[in-house]
């Protein structure tokens, strides 16, 4: 492993403290990207997001990312990183503020903005207008371990189940449907608090892969994460679906349920189509 901040050696695999931030000035925060948390030697988008939006609920003492968009600049590396915030309203329940993290030379990698607020505080009328993706019981679901060159190193770092009818492409039979669905959680049944969620909307593979097109890379160019609340503890069942892919760019939307049947988080990710 690299080293980690202050020098020690950084050895965590609970997410909390892979995402973990110290502040080094004012709006100022310092981090570190572990090894591990990479797809294919490039830090995972999720991850990258994950540890913004927890410097910038330290920045604005909210506890939960309501909404959060990251436009992603350059792919990220294990190590040391930076991340400037500045606080640009602040309401009665809600706060908005931005975020750019930066490398150890300086380069942005990930711009953000973000409303926090606190969940415990969101209530109102409630319309549910679809039902849980059908995915069967996650022990009959196909689990995700690292191999050469695919599934990738951040499948160490969490815990990925997927349908069985979406697997199909590891073997060169896609499925044909631009869908990936299955279950998500931390290792360790560590919980999943509401930053963890920016994790999992962007932890399957990419939905291109059963569309009979290239596998390969697909960099997220932007990626919008609503947090509706926080999980129960246990699995989250998830589903994403891309319906359009256009001129070179392909969008993927994301819907994460908990153990109780509550929507938990949407997603809606923009990325470039793997070229063969």
């Amino acid at each position: 492993m690299g080293s980690g901040r202050n020098g020690l050696a950084a050895v965590s695999e609970r997410f909390a403290e892979a995402t973990a931030v110290e502040r080094i000035g004012d709006g100022r925060w310092s981090a570190e990207i572990l090894e591990g948390w990479d797809i294919v030697g490039r830090a995972h988008g999720g991850y990258m997001l994950a540890i913004a939006a927890r410097a910038l609920a330290v920045a604005t003492g909210r506890r939960d990312p309501i909404t959060v968009t990251g436009h992603f600049l350059t792919p990220g590396r294990s190590g040391p990183v930076t991340i400037d915030t500045d606080v640009i309203r602040g309401g009665r329940r809600f706060t908005t503020a931005t975020a750019t993290m930066r490398d150890g030379d300086g380069r942005p990698l990930l711009t953000v903005l973000g409303t926090l607020g606190d969940l415990d505080e969101s209530d109102g009328p409630e319309l549910i207008d679809a039902t849980m993706p059908a995915v069967p019981d996650p022990a009959d679901c196909v689990l995700m371990v690292p191999s050469d060159p695919l599934p990738p190193s951040l499948m160490s770092k969490v815990e990925l189940r997927i349908h069985p009818d979406d697997v199909g492409f590891y073997k060169g039979e896609p499925s044909g449907t631009p869908q990936m669905r299955g279950w998500f959680r931390l290792r360790d049944d560590e919980p999943i608090d509401s930053v963890a969620l920016l994790c999992a909307v962007d932890a399957f593979p990419p939905t291109t892969f059963n569309a009979q097109l290239p596998v390969g890379w697909t960099p997220t160019l932007e990626l919008t994460a609503h947090i509706r609340g926080r999980p129960q503890p246990g699995w989250l069942r998830c589903a994403f679906r891309t319906r359009f892919i256009s001129g070179g760019f392909l969008e993927a939307d994301g819907e994460i349920w908990d153990g109780a049947g509550r929507l938990v988080a949407q997603s809606r990710q923009l990325a470039l189509v793997a070229k063969g």
